[in-house]
C-alpha cells in the first residue's frame, strides 16, 4: 500500500527565498523561444536563415524547447509561491504579476503592428479589447501576438491548481492532484471528451507535474515515490514533444534530427533535478534577478515586434544580418528591462493593494452570508519519511533546514515573483 504521508518537513524562513538560478533558466528559456522565432523560424528575412546563420540555426531549431523548460519551472515555483498562503493570495499574487506588463505588450504590439510598416496586420480593434482580459482564448478571439497561447497554458493550470490552493497546500494533497491530474489527461488523451479534455492540456501537463513533484523534493526530501512521478511525467511527455518536433520541422522548412530533443528534455529535468535536491544553493549572482526579470517582458514583446522590425530593416536599409539580429535582441532585452522598471514594477505596487483589498472584501460577505471562501492554512506536520523511500545521500536530513540561495528584497523583486511562460504559437500540434 503506497502511503502518501510526508517525509519531515523542513523549516521554512519568515522570508520567502528566492532561487536565484531559477532566474537564470529562466533567461535561457526566453531567449531559446526569441533565437527560435528569429533564426529557427526566420520569419523577415531576405535570405532563409539557416544560410544566414549557419552556425546559430542548429541551436535556434531547437528554441521551442524553451517553452517546456519554462512550464517545468512555472509547476515548482508557482506551488512553491502559494505555500501556506490563501487563495485570495493565490489569486491576487497572480493578477499583479501577470497583468501590468501584458496591458502595456498588448498595447505596444498593437502600435507598432499599425506604425510599422513590416506587413502584419493587426487584430481589429474589438479583439485588441477582448485581449486586454488575457482569457481571449476562453472567448475564442485571436491573440494580438502567437506566443500568447502559452498564457491560456498557465491560466488552465492556475485554475486547476486553484482546486488545491483553496483547501490549502499540503504535501498529501499536491502529491493526489499531481496523480489524479496526470490520470485524467491520460484518460481524456485515449478516449477525447470534447473541450474538457483539452482544458487538461493532455500534451502539457506533464511540465507542471514534475515541476511540483520536484518543489515537493525540495520542501521535503526526495522518496521514490516522487522520483517516479518525476520519471512518469518525462516518459509521458515524450509523444507530445515528437509531435511538436514535427510541426516545427513543417514550419521551420528545414529537417532537423529528433534526438536533440530528447538531450534537450533530459537536460531540463536534470536541472531542475540539481535545483530540488539542493544542488544549486551556490549559483547566488546578483545579475541573476535582473536576469528574470527581464523575462516575462521579453516573451510578451519579442515576436511580432522582432519580425515587423527585421521585415521593415531589410527592405528599407543595407544592415548586415548579424547586426541586424544582434541588434534586434539587445533592443528586445532593453526594452523589456524598461518595461519591468517603469510599468511592471510601479503599476504593480499600485494594483496590489487595490485587488488585496476587494478580494478580502469579497471574501467577507461571502462569510457574512454563511459561505467559508477562506478556509485556514492547513499547520505544518512534521512526519517521517514512509517505509521504503529513498532519500538521496547529501540531502538535509530532517529538522536541519537547508539554506537555499536567497537573493533579497535589495534586488527590487517582490517575494511573490513568479514565473510566467514563453513559447511560440506556431507547433500545430498545440
Amino acid at each position: 500500500m503506497v502511503q502518501l504521508s510526508p517525509p519531515a518537513r523542513q523549516p521554512v524562513p519568515r522570508r520567502r527565498p528566492r532561487l536565484a538560478v531559477l532566474d537564470g533558466l529562466r533567461l535561457v528559456a526566453a531567449l531559446m523561444v526569441v533565437l527560435y522565432h528569429y533564426v529557427g523560424l526566420g520569419h523577415g528575412w531576405a535570405i532563409e536563415s539557416r544560410t544566414l546563420f549557419p552556425q546559430v540555426f542548429p541551436f535556434a531549431a531547437y528554441g521551442w524547447l524553451g517553452v517546456q523548460l519554462f512550464f517545468l519551472i512555472s509547476g515548482f515555483v508557482i506551488c512553491m509561491s502559494c505555500w501556506g498562503r490563501s487563495l485570495g493570495d493565490f489569486f491576487t499574487s497572480r493578477v499583479v504579476r501577470l497583468y501590468p506588463a501584458y496591458w502595456f505588450c498588448v498595447l505596444a504590439t498593437t502600435a507598432v503592428l499599425v506604425l510599422v510598416p513590416g506587413g502584419y496586420v493587426r487584430l481589429a480593434w474589438a479583439d485588441v479589447v477582448a485581449n486586454m482580459t488575457m482569457v481571449q482564448a476562453f472567448l475564442g478571439v485571436k491573440p494580438v501576438d502567437p506566443v500568447y497561447w502559452t498564457l491560456f497554458a498557465e491560466l488552465r493550470f492556475y485554475l486547476l491548481f486553484a482546486i488545491v490552493a483553496w483547501g490549502g497546500l499540503t504535501y498529501r494533497r499536491v502529491l493526489l492532484f499531481c496523480c489524479l491530474w496526470g490520470s485524467a489527461a491520460l484518460a481524456f488523451n485515449r478516449f477525447g471528451w470534447g473541450s474538457f479534455g483539452q482544458f487538461l492540456m493532455p500534451e502539457h501537463c506533464w511540465y507542471f507535474i514534475a515541476g511540483m513533484a520536484f518543489y515537493l523534493m525540495y520542501r521535503f526530501r526526495p522518496t521514490v515515490l516522487l522520483w517516479g512521478v518525476v520519471l512518469v511525467s518525462f516518459a509521458a511527455a515524450v509523444p507530445s514533444a515528437r509531435l511538436t518536433w514535427r510541426a516545427s520541422v513543417k514550419n521551420m522548412d528545414q529537417w532537423v534530427p529528433f534526438w536533440p530533443v530528447m538531450a534537450v528534455l533530459t537536460v531540463s529535468f536534470g536541472m531542475m533535478a540539481l535545483v530540488a535536491t539542493g544542488r544549486t544553493g551556490r549559483l547566488t549572482w546578483r545579475w541573476l534577478p535582473v536576469a528574470g526579470s527581464l523575462t516575462y517582458p521579453l516573451y510578451l514583446l519579442h515576436q511580432y515586434i522582432g519580425w515587423e522590425t527585421v521585415t521593415y530593416v531589410e527592405k528599407t536599409y543595407r544592415v548586415d544580418p548579424t547586426v541586424l539580429l544582434g541588434g534586434l535582441i539587445g533592443a528586445m532585452m532593453l526594452a523589456a528591462y524598461l518595461v519591468h522598471r517603469i510599468v511592471e514594477e510601479p503599476l504593480g505596487r499600485w494594483l496590489k493593494p487595490r485587488v488585496r483589498a476587494g478580494v478580502k472584501d469579497a471574501a467577507g460577505r461571502a462569510e457574512r452570508s454563511g459561505v467559508r471562501v477562506t478556509p485556514s492554512v492547513p499547520r505544518a506536520r512534521a512526519e517521517r519519511v514512509p517505509p521504503g523511500s529513498a532519500v538521496l545521500p547529501g540531502v538535509a536530513v530532517p529538522g536541519r533546514r537547508r539554506e537555499p540561495a536567497v537573493v533579497g528584497a535589495a534586488a527590487g523583486h517582490p517575494e511573490d515573483d513568479t514565473l510566467c511562460p514563453v513559447g511560440c504559437g506556431h507547433h500545430t500540434a498545440h
